[in-house]
């Protein structure tokens, strides 16, 4: 009994998977306008419309970032959560978010409280994906998080202390340069779907360069372009 062929992603897309992908890159890897990419595309002899860039990031942007958080070593233990407020259609939301002691992003999510129950929907969406507890939990000294901590985590080590949590509050400035650039979120629905694929994808083309030499660096850039031609399915045609 023969296995059926998996049906390609890219069927029936006037545009091959390596002209998608590399548009989808280029949007979420640089601060870039769909109508940018339509003009680097152009600028390569491609010629398409800026309104199928949108339309290949939402429908392939999170499946890319979805592979690339598998690929993914586990994170380390030590967590660093943090909220910075987003301003969508003249309301002020929060975006929560969770990176390790390596700066990984571990999750996100747009919220239009910091209350205690929007800090426990946090904790169990972020303990969901991980599958696994944190030996340090690190925070500000907002009050939602000690609440939630105590129900979701009462046997973890929390500390809070303003200066502690910087390397959270650090992790907030790719997305206030994305904002800035599509002159504001339209919706808490947008925001969740662009920085869902945008925080793997764009930390995936991000190695923390100053702390490796340059020979180092290059190979290690090279390894992640590879692994992004076999996410994509273009490593055969590279």
């Amino acid at each position: 009994m023969t296995t059926p062929p998996i049906a390609s992603p890219y069927k029936r897309h006037r545009f091959p998977a390596e002209i998608i992908s590399h548009c989808v890159w280029l949007y979420f890897r640089f601060c870039l306008s769909y109508r940018d990419v339509e003009e680097l595309m152009a600028e390569r002899g491609v010629i398409l419309t800026y309104e199928a860039v949108p339309y290949w990031c939402w429908k392939f942007g999170q499946a890319y970032a979805n592979q690339l958080r598998r690929r993914h070593p586990r994170p380390g233990d030590k967590w660093h959560l943090d909220e910075v407020f987003l301003t969508i259609n003249s309301a002020r939301h929060y975006l929560w978010r969770a990176v390790d002691q390596d700066g990984h992003i571990l999750d996100i999510l747009v919220q239009p409280q910091r209350d205690k129950p929007a800090a426990k929907q946090f904790f169990r969406k972020l303990l969901k994906g991980l599958t696994y507890v944190p030996r340090v939990i690190i925070t500000d000294r907002l009050k939602s998080y000690s609440a939630a901590v105590r129900d979701s985590l009462p046997s973890v080590e929390h500390r809070q202390h303003r200066y502690l949590n910087n390397r959270a509050e650090n992790s907030h400035q790719p997305t206030r340069q994305g904002e800035r650039r599509m002159q504001r979120f339209k919706s808490p629905v947008q925001a969740q779907r662009f920085l869902a694929a945008y925080g793997p994808i764009a930390q995936h083309f991000r190695p923390r360069r100053h702390l490796l030499p340059a020979k180092v660096y290059r190979q290690e850039r090279t390894q992640r372009f590879q692994a992004w031609q076999e996410i994509t399915g273009t490593a055969a045609a590279a």
